[in-house]
């Protein structure tokens, strides 16, 4: 459960961030019905329907995942989640992030990071992320945003088995300067 108000949309000029509804289901595993979406991922096969359904229904529970469209076509691209508010530290994490590989390597991931930090740091004064260890292409992403490796930590993603994950971090004040 989030410590703050989920906002009904977070935006750029070209994309829109829409908190996730049941509704989404079916377009959203369309995007994410390609394995290679998942081939770094530590959960491979949630390209397959039934492991996609269990993902997608953690994300509704979370109550603070979103689906991101692209506004010029409305087409959805993938989806990410705000989760696991921590107060004796006043943190959050950010993760659970996909897209279809048709939205690789068009700064569309650093967009949505930026805004999602950008919000999140009203609240709180870290934000983290957990990334597979074996998930190259999103260590290498997080770090250009300044985030750095604290910690490894074996994760149980909802209704999964635990894996390896990488913790790194941005601080508020880093954030800030960035």
């Amino acid at each position: 459960m989030l410590p703050f108000p989920l906002p009904p949309t977070l935006e750029t000029a070209t994309l829109r961030l829409l908190p996730l509804q049941e509704t989404d289901f079916a377009e959203l595993h369309a995007v994410a019905a390609d394995p290679k979406v998942w081939e770094q991922h530590p959960n491979k096969d949630r390209w397959q329907e039934p492991v996609f359904r269990n993902f997608f229904e953690g994300a509704i529970q979370s109550q603070g995942a979103f689906k991101i469209v692209e506004k010029a076509t409305k087409a959805t691209l993938g989806s990410t989640r705000l989760y696991d508010y921590n107060a004796s530290d006043n943190s959050i994490l950010i993760g659970y992030t996909f897209y279809g590989t048709q939205s690789w390597g068009k700064g569309i991931n650093l967009a949505v990071k930026k805004l999602l930090l950008d919000y999140a740091f009203q609240f709180v004064d870290t934000v983290r992320f957990h990334i597979g260890a074996q998930n190259v292409r999103s260590q290498i992403a997080i770090q250009r945003l300044g985030a750095r490796k604290v910690a490894e930590q074996e994760v149980a993603y909802y209704g999964e088995a635990s894996k390896l994950n990488f913790v790194f971090e941005i601080k508020k004040q880093d954030w800030a300067a960035h």
